[in-house]
């Protein structure tokens, strides 16, 4: 590792043997033995030589090391020799500055306390002259200077806060307490006799020497300037409770504007007389308003609590906005800083909503705003910060809101009434394609009545008040469900499922069931047009109602509920438009199921069973379509449901098709194309723009239609081999169901010892259920048929008819 070499002897594996086999790999190698074993000697004799001049060159070492070592010990003494020297001469040099220095610090010191000395000397002397001024100036009234020097005394003063303990430093500051005692009585005895508690202002009118007092009370004892200023407003407002007393007639809430025209007189007076008096930071105008806010309520729910059976709504209604008016009127004069802990609370910035009820919602009670469908899409209005002033006055209107919410259920219940009366007395709605089923007026005009009551309420309280009109708004939204819409859906004289089979056997073919009138499709449409507006709005309206309601209350307003009868209204109407055309196909369905199947001869065009289905397809479709513009995710469940409803219905009747010819299913399976193909094309037919229809919809179609073309192609079949046709029907129809084999076997005429065969054999062919499943005598699919999707709709259906 110290000296490395490719040498093979220096390795650490050295084998002889295999050394001299790579010296002599052959035989003929061997001739040059000679010449190798010389190189062997000549390359030991350099090594012999090597390690002797090696062996000579180490004897004089151990002499030359110790010889070394001592030359290092004397080195190491003369060095601490040296150090130890360094040492001495800096601890000298240290003695030395410390005797120049000590003179320096008793210097420093003696300065530092001779200026701390000289300093309070100097505060002494100020604040003896000072104390004494002050109690000279106080007793010549001259508080301008008084202001400035009581300030600069009590600040010198704080400088003898360690001192206090010398007799002369103590016996000042008492004399300093003791002048601002008696400059507060004074202050205070100057105000009473400038503005005694009773009689009436002086007739000089504010003075110099007040509004320096002012400027002193700023420096006394906060107490001081609170007792001005409550003396103050009490003798302002003195006038006020003598003029609206509980027994005047102008105390009564139909004249509760001239309470707010008396105190606007009363600030502009002030500001005219008394605005330079006091100091700008007192804010006396905003305390005078307030304390007058106080009052007005205390007086106000006073006189209500006494003439309660007087208050009527329009009264109520009158003074809720005058008052609310007012404050908003303060919100704008004044910034709220003296009210409860004197400061004012940041309003937090509102999220971005999307709701179209946000709206300014300061004008007057006339203003009518409509919630247009397209107002989610406009850009919302800031929300308009918080009024600091709210509720200082109008909280005393809480207890009697009663009257407002007794009156707002008397006067939606009216409002229904005459939306029915006025549906009864104009009809339904006249039909109008181009409007695409328009939304019913009186819809609009509810939802406008509810933005109105909510904004009157929420201006006057955001507590129960609120949950009180939602209960009354959820009530009259489900009477509108009820009584306007679902109360004018077209009744229809068949079952929920549309006209039965057995009743159509009992018909003659090619009779006529009872159909909607263009004016009841029109109808329907509209009416599932309004309650898919009345569900937006409500959830609308729901979050509005959480935006204004406290946040502790959020919780109580739900509308789900509501919310949930506008959807159920919605399922009924798409479900008497999927009944009505679903019973308009039967009587050709019927035909189809009777037709002689077994004695067609040829393959013609499409039958006209087919035609018939077609044609009333073409005249509902179009009509339900351009009366569902404006809700198209309606006109597809619309077509989801009828495909769900027809394509099983279909199926049934191709197994009543008994017994068929091979002619007979050719002709089926040409029928069955036709109306898959129309089928497919309903979201479109007769429309001018062609659309794409909704793969949602194009794959039930698919699927449903699909079967029935398999079950004819199985119909067709040859029945001979058995086995070949079993495994075909396995295949194509996947269904594992021995009713629907049995169907097959008679729709082809086969005898009834020829189907027991069959069904055997059908049997013994059928897949192997999967492990843990009982083998039943019919195994379902994984996936469910279109028949089997509908069912399970119908079903759901009437649960929830039976439910409600």
């Amino acid at each position: 590792q110290v000296f490395p070499s490719q040498d093979p002897l220096d390795r650490a594996d050295f084998n002889a043997v295999e050394y001299i086999n790579t010296l002599f790999p052959t035989e003929q190698s061997l001739a040059n033995i000679d010449e190798v074993v010389n190189k062997i000697r000549l390359k030991i004799r350099r090594l012999d030589d090597n390690i002797r001049t090696v062996v000579r060159g180490q004897t004089n070492v151990g002499q030359d090391g110790r010889q070394a070592l001592e030359e290092a010990q004397k080195a190491i003494q003369q060095l601490f020799g040296k150090i130890k020297d360094i040492k001495d001469k800096a601890e000298k040099s240290e003695q030395m500055v410390k005797e120049i220095t000590r003179d320096i610090k008793q210097l420093d010191h003696a300065k530092r306390h001779l200026t701390t000395s000289i300093t309070t000397l100097n505060h002494l002397h100020m604040l003896a002259g000072g104390v004494d001024s002050l109690e000279a100036m106080t007793r010549r009234r001259q508080y301008g200077e008084v202001a400035n020097l009581l300030q600069g005394v009590v600040n010198v003063l704080e400088h003898f806060n360690k001192y206090m303990g010398i007799p002369q430093i103590r016996q000042l500051s008492e004399r300093v307490k003791a002048a601002q005692n008696e400059l507060g009585q004074q202050i205070l005895a100057d105000f009473e006799e400038a503005f005694p508690s009773q009689g009436t202002k002086r007739p000089g009118g504010p003075s110099n020497v007040l509004r320096d007092a002012c400027l002193v009370a700023n420096v006394l004892d906060p107490r001081i300037k609170q007792e001005i200023i409550k003396k103050f407003i009490k003798q302002h407002l003195s006038e006020y409770l003598v003029l609206f007393q509980e027994n005047q007639d102008v105390a009564w809430l139909d004249k509760i504007d001239r309470r707010y025209a008396w105190i606007k007189r009363q600030l502009v007076d002030y500001e005219e007389k008394y605005g330079r008096m006091f100091p700008q930071e007192w804010c006396m105008t905003e305390r005078i308003a307030v304390e007058f806010c106080h009052v007005t309520r205390t007086e106000l729910a006073k006189i209500m609590r006494t003439r309660a059976k007087e208050i009527e709504v329009k009264l109520l209604l009158f003074a809720i906005q005058r008052t609310t008016n007012f404050e908003g009127l303060m919100a704008k004069r004044f910034s709220g800083c003296t009210l409860a802990d004197g400061t004012v609370k940041k309003p937090e910035v509102p999220l971005p909503s999307t709701n179209p009820f946000l709206e300014d919602e300061t004008g007057t009670e006339a203003d009518e705003i409509v919630i247009e469908k397209s107002d989610a899409d406009k850009p919302k209005k800031p929300k308009v910060p918080d009024n600091p002033f709210h509720g200082i006055v109008s909280k005393c209107f809480e207890p009697h809101l009663y009257v407002y919410i007794e009156s707002q259920d008397k006067n939606l219940g009216e409002l229904i009434d005459r939306f029915v009366a006025d549906f009864k007395a104009q009809g339904p709605p006249k039909p109008n394609v181009d409007e695409g089923g328009a939304v019913l007026p009186s819809c609009a005009d509810l939802f406008v009545y509810y933005k109105k009551c909510m904004v009157q309420c929420s201006q006057l309280s955001t507590g129960e008040p609120m949950i009180a009109l939602t209960t009354i708004f959820q009530k009259y939204l489900r009477e509108y469900a009820w009584k306007i819409l679902s109360g004018n859906l077209p009744k229809t004289t068949s079952s929920s499922g549309g006209l039965t089979i057995t009743s159509l056997l009992k018909e003659k073919e090619g009779s006529e069931v009872a159909k909607f009138t263009l004016e009841e499709l029109c109808l329907i449409c509209s009416i599932l047009s309004t309650a898919e507006y009345c569900l937006a709005t409500t959830q609308q309206l729901e979050e509005k109602l959480k935006e204004k309601v406290d946040a502790s209350l959020v919780e109580r307003i739900n509308l789900t509920g509501e919310m949930d009868t506008f959807s159920i209204v919605i399922s009924n109407s798409i479900q008497l438009l999927v009944q009505d055309l679903d019973a308009a196909c039967d009587p050709a369905l019927t035909a189809m199921s009777k037709m002689q199947w077994q004695n067609v001869e040829h393959v013609g065009d499409q039958s006209p069973y087919v035609t018939s289905v077609i044609l009333h397809i073409k005249q509902n479709v179009p009509i339900i379509r351009d009366n569902l513009a404006s809700t198209r995710k309606y006109f597809t469940q619309f077509c989801i449901k009828f495909a769900n409803s027809f394509i099983p219905k279909f199926i049934n009747h191709l197994f009543k098709c008994k017994p068929i010819s091979m002619v007979g299913a050719e002709q089926l399976l040409l029928d069955t194309h036709s109306l898959k193909m129309v089928l497919l094309d309903l979201p479109s037919i007769g429309s001018q723009v062609v659309r794409k229809a909704p793969a949602s919809y194009t794959k039930i179609v698919v699927k449903g239609m699909t079967r029935a073309e398999m079950i004819l192609k199985v119909v067709m079949a040859p029945h001979e081999p058995p086995v070949v046709f079993v495994d075909n029907y396995i295949k194509l129809l996947a269904d594992c169901s021995t009713d629907t084999f049995q169907k097959i076997l008679d729709m082809k005429g086969l005898k009834r010892s020829e189907q027991s065969s069959m069904l055997d054999l059908f049997r013994q062919r059928l897949p192997a259920p999967p492990s843990g499943v009982e083998n039943t005598g019919s195994l379902s699919l994984n996936a469910p048929t279109p028949e089997q999707e509908s069912s399970r709709i119908r079903k759901l259906e009437k649960l929830i008819k039976k439910r409600l």
